[in-house]
C-alpha cells in the first residue's frame, strides 16, 4: 500500500494532495500540466521535502514532517524514470544497465538477463546512447531503474518526449512489466490514452489537489474526468475476457455484464483478458427492443442515474448486469424518451467504435 498526504508551497502554487493506492498496481496520476503530478512523485522519491504530511510505503514511513522523519532518496529503494532518459553518454547500454545494479542497496531479486529479455535489449548492449532512438533510450532507462531493485517504480511522463511511433514501441514493455512482474508503479501522464492502456488505479489531480481516486473503472465514470480529459474521453472501461473469435466476420465476442459485445478481433484470442472502452458519445439508448438496425451490439440494462453534461446534454448511467456504462444524449432526447432512474433501456453501440486491447491478468514475480 502506498499512502501519500503532502502539503507544500512552491511560489504561488499550493500542493495539497492526499491519496492511497493498493500494491501491486499501476497507479496513474492524471491531470493537466501544472496540476502538481510531478511534485507528488518527487515527494515520494525524496527529491522534494514537503512542508507537511506523510509518505508511507508498505508500512514503512518514508516521510513524516510531524515526527521529523525524512528517509534520504538513495535509501528509499525506489526507481525513477524521467521524461528524458538521462543515460550516461560515455557508457554503452550494458554499462548503463550495470550502473543500476551497482547502486542497488537490496539483494538482486531482478536479474540482468531477465531485464534484457523483458525489454528486448539484447541487440543494443554494445551501443552508445547517441546511437539509440528515443524509444530505445527510454527502454534502457527503464532497465537501469529496474536493476536498482526498486520496490516501487516512479515514471514521470516517460513517453512525453517521444513521437507516436516511439510511444507505441515502449508501451508494450510497460504492459509486460505490469502484467508479468507485478511491480508497483506510480505513473505520471496528461495523455489519457496512455492511462487507459496502462493504469489499474487512477488519481485525478487539478490545481494541486486530488479531486478523485480509485480504480480505473470507477474513475472512468467520474464527472471530473470529463473536465480534465475532455468529454470525448468519457466512457466506461471494462476489464473482461474474450469468449470467442469469428474468423469469417473478423469479430471477437467479449463478456460485458450479463451480455456480450462484438469488437474487431485484431490479435485477440479466446480466453485472453481484454480491456474495453465504451465511449459515452458512441452509445445509443433505446426504450424498445431494437430491430432493423445495422448495429449488432445491444445490451439490456436499467438507468441508474442521470447527470447534466456539457451544454444541452445529459450523461445517463446504465447498469447492464453488474457493469455500468455511460451514454451521452441531448437533453431533448432525454426528455422525449422520458429517461429516468429505474427505466429499462437497450444500450446500442457499433462494433467498429469500440476500443479493445489485450490486457494481462498478472503473473509471478521474478
Amino acid at each position: 500500500m502506498l499512502e501519500v498526504s503532502v502539503r507544500h508551497r512552491l511560489g504561488r502554487f499550493m500542493l495539497d494532495a492526499a491519496f492511497s493506492a493498493p500494491a501491486p498496481a499501476l497507479v496513474a496520476l492524471f491531470g493537466t500540466s501544472g496540476s502538481g503530478k510531478t511534485s507528488v512523485v518527487n515527494a515520494v522519491a525524496g527529491l522534494l521535502r514537503p512542508d507537511a504530511g506523510r509518505v508511507v510505503l508498505d508500512d514503512e514511513v518514508l516521510f513524516d514532517a510531524a515526527r521529523g522523519i525524512d528517509v534520504p532518496a538513495e535509501r528509499r529503494r525506489l526507481g525513477y524514470v524521467f521524461q528524458d532518459a538521462r543515460l550516461f553518454p560515455h557508457l554503452d547500454v550494458r554499462g548503463n544497465l550495470g550502473y543500476g545494479l551497482r547502486r542497488s542497496r537490496a539483494p538482486a531479486r531482478i536479474a540482468f538477463d531477465d531485464v534484457v529479455a523483458l525489454l528486448g535489449l539484447e541487440a543494443l548492449l554494445a551501443r552508445r546512447p547517441r546511437g539509440l532512438s528515443g524509444g530505445e533510450r527510454q527502454r534502457v532507462a527503464l532497465g537501469r531503474a529496474l536493476l536498482a531493485q526498486p520496490r516501487l517504480l516512479l515514471l514521470d511522463e516517460p513517453l512525453a518526449s517521444l513521437d507516436a511511433a516511439r510511444r507505441d514501441e515502449v508501451l508494450p514493455y510497460l504492459e509486460r512489466l505490469r502484467d508479468q512482474w507485478q511491480l508497483p508503479m506510480l505513473y505520471v501522464s496528461h495523455q489519457f490514452d496512455e492511462v487507459l492502456r496502462l493504469a489499474t488505479h487512477l488519481v485525478l489531480m487539478e490545481q494541486g489537489s486530488v479531486v478523485a481516486a480509485g480504480s480505473l473503472a470507477e474513475m472512468a465514470l467520474h464527472p471530473a474526468l470529463g473536465r480534465l480529459a475532455g468529454e470525448a474521453a468519457v466512457g466506461a472501461v471494462l476489464d473482461s475476457t474474450v469468449t470467442a473469435v469469428d474468423g469469417d466476420t473478423g469479430l471477437a465476442s467479449i463478456t460485458a455484464g450479463s451480455g456480450s459485445l462484438r469488437v474487431p478481433a485484431g490479435g485477440l484470442v479466446p480466453g485472453a483478458p481484454v480491456r474495453l472502452q465504451l465511449l459515452a458519445r458512441d452509445v445509443i439508448l433505446a426504450t424498445e427492443p431494437p430491430h432493423g438496425l445495422s448495429v449488432r451490439n445491444a445490451l439490456v440494462g436499467t438507468v441508474t442515474a442521470m447527470q447534466a453534461g456539457s451544454a444541452h446534454s445529459q450523461r445517463v448511467a446504465v447498469d447492464v448486469g453488474g457493469v455500468t456504462v455511460l451514454a451521452r444524449v441531448t437533453s431533448l432526447a432525454a426528455a422525449e424518451l422520458q429517461l429516468a432512474p429505474g427505466m429499462p433501456v437497450w444500450v446500442l453501440v457499433k462494433a467498429v467504435s469500440l476500443r479493445a486491447a489485450a490486457h494481462g491478468s498478472g503473473g509471478p514475480r521474478p
